[in-house]
């Protein structure tokens, strides 16, 4: 029998729905050792007041006009903190019928409680006090930080909300590290959004989280995931970055596997609900789960990425392999690298990044349920338009292909017109593989084609677009040279074809978008003299 929890989906979207939307939050100035974090509006242009320049620590000015109509971290974590609370409602219900009990008949430790959250680098307090005033159905919120002011700050301001933050956001002045580590498996969601890289917080984080918990995570040091850095990128994530236009699905794919290789470690692995590449950051959401049999299997979700340095296709192998020969499934090391020593289509040598998240990114199930309800609750939301497209392209994206190619990429290299994207798509698609598109770029192909199928495609292609003829050994000579042993066909295919009822991708909200400059640095500035002699 389903116990009586008095909660559906129906009923805390209709709850939601009814509020008022943009609620404001009064908010106090506050300094913090975390923030401010370029995904908050004090640290991006346009994103509200910059914080002041000056010598030590950073300042982060939170006001009610700040939330405007930009991306924001915390409306997209809102929305997936309601489902997964929604999901563990659904959940503990489908337990409670296994077991044949009531819910009055329960233990005290069976029963349902409300989920614990746990905001790890709280500065001044915003996202705990959104998570405690706008989600239903949410337990005790915990604010952590470890600057004594800002704790102040936080303590203010969830005075100035009201009774019901008051009544569940509780402060804390601590170093989010030890915090969490002596609170094992204490919270049901942990939020991590540091300012540049969450490395030095991961391990403790993964014991944190609660068996089936959610582990929120936020980098912004793009500069080293995207392979600026590349040797920084393998001190803090463990994994070499490679260059190219999927460089951001890369940095996704980075963090995932540095959450995992911490997870593992404590006989715990983790299943990815959405990540997702926003403005100038990325961020996850994962569950994390406790199976010292599953955590075996690590080697098959992880793989390096070879690179041609003249072509730039690439190739993944994964770390481990099963052995057909042993009934039990359990994962040992891959055979030596399955490329040659040189590229097959320009002849150029290969470089090894990674080794990466190589699973689905998403579970495209629970993001299509997460848009379906911002739909339905979209005046909750004040950057529903950004939140809406990027989930748009989330549920539409191939989750078997690992990273992607670019249209504009493959046409520089050939030095060709470019094919709408339409017509790639349905070239792939008469070859008998699987295309998508990508929340990361517009001009993205996602595809489990091989990249010999790709560039196959591409000098058919050519051979209908003619191009000049250059002297040289350019990448993209030595590919044209060969024939193509596939025969493109190009006729437009029905699914090629993307209905546009809502859109993918949002222009930048004003000129210049992009992370501010870090608090405490002067930018130079040179005065002009007007005055010719």
């Amino acid at each position: 029998m389903t116990p009586a929890l008095g909660f559906s989906r129906s009923g805390l979207l209709n709850r939601r729905i009814n509020q008022p939307a943009n609620q404001v939050l009064r908010l106090h100035l506050a300094f913090s050792s975390a923030s401010p974090s370029p995904s908050e509006p004090s640290a991006a242009a346009g994103g509200g007041p910059r914080p002041p320049s000056g010598k030590g620590k950073r300042r982060s000015f939170w006001t009610s006009r700040t939330r405007s109509s930009t991306t924001r971290p915390r409306d997209i974590s809102i929305a997936v903190l309601r489902s997964f609370i929604l999901k563990r409602h659904e959940e503990y219900a489908t337990r409670s019928r296994k077991a044949g009990t009531e819910d009055t008949t329960l233990s005290e430790q069976a029963k349902y409680k409300e989920p614990k959250v746990l905001e790890a680098l709280a500065a001044s307090g915003l996202r705990a006090i959104r998570y405690a005033v706008e989600v239903d159905g949410i337990g005790e919120v915990t604010a952590v930080d470890n600057n004594e002011a800002a704790v102040e700050a936080c303590k203010k301001n969830i005075q100035h909300n009201g009774s019901l933050a008051s009544s569940k956001v509780v402060p804390h002045h601590a170093d989010a590290r030890v915090y969490m580590l002596m609170h094992p498996k204490e919270f049901d969601v942990v939020d991590l959004d540091p300012y540049g890289s969450p490395a030095a917080f991961l391990d403790s984080a993964v014991q944190c989280v609660a068996d089936g918990g959610t582990l929120m995570c936020s980098a912004t040091d793009m500069a080293v995931l995207a392979g600026g850095n590349a040797e920084v990128c393998f001190s803090k994530y463990g994994s070499y970055p490679l260059r190219g236009k999927h460089c951001h699905e890369m940095a996704l794919r980075i963090l995932l596997a540095c959450i995992e290789s911490h997870a593992i470690r404590h006989k715990r692995y983790i299943v990815p609900i959405i990540s997702v590449h926003m403005d100038f950051y990325i961020r996850v959401f994962v569950r994390i789960f406790t199976s010292a049999s599953t955590v075996k299997s690590s080697p098959l979700k992880l793989a390096h990425v070879y690179q041609c340095t003249g072509c730039n296709s690439f190739h993944l192998q994964n770390i481990g392999r099963i052995n057909s020969k042993d009934e039990r499934n359990i994962a040992v090391p891959n055979f030596c690298p399955t490329v040659p020593e040189v590229c097959s289509e320009c002849g150029h040598k290969f470089v090894m990044g990674g080794p990466i998240w190589s699973d689905p990114i998403h579970d495209k199930k629970w993001a299509t349920s997460i848009l379906s309800d911002i739909h339905a609750m979209r005046e909750a939301y004040p950057a529903y338009p950004k939140i809406s497209a990027i989930l748009t392209s989330v549920s539409e994206e191939l989750l078997e292909a690992p990273l992607f190619v670019s249209l504009h990429n493959l046409c520089a290299i050939l030095k060709c017109t470019n094919p709408t994207m339409v017509m790639l798509q349905s070239a792939i698609r008469n070859a008998g593989y699987q295309v998508s598109g990508s929340h990361v770029d517009p001009l993205a192909l996602k595809t489990n084609a091989p990249m010999s199928v790709i560039w196959d495609i591409m000098r058919c292609w050519v051979k209908l677009h003619p191009v000049k003829h250059r002297p040289g050994n350019h990448p993209g000579n030595v590919i044209l040279s060969q024939e193509p042993k596939l025969q493109a066909k190009f006729s437009k295919v029905p699914q090629a074809s993307v209905t546009r009822k809502s859109p993918r991708f949002m222009p930048n909200p004003e000129k210049y978008w992009g992370p501010g400059t870090k608090a405490g640095r002067h930018p130079k500035t040179f005065q002009m003299n007007n005055n010719r002699n």
